[in-house]
């Protein structure tokens, strides 16, 4: 099992409350929305690689 602490864990931390952000302020609809924090909250690296990758994007951008 991977485990991240120190300074990694500390990045995974703010990169997957960034991504929390961004989800919460897409528009997206709100089912796919508690999807992809569920995702990103039970998956911390790996949900933010998918959500980098698939995700919805924030509605500024």
């Amino acid at each position: 099992m991977l485990e991240i602490s120190g300074i990694g864990g500390i990045i995974i931390l703010i990169l997957d409350i960034w991504a929390i952000v961004s989800v919460v302020g897409s528009a997206a609809s709100t089912g796919k929305k508690v999807l992809w924090v569920l995702l990103i909250l039970l998956l911390p690296l790996l949900g933010f690689l998918i959500w980098l990758i698939a995700g919805p994007r924030s509605a500024a951008a």
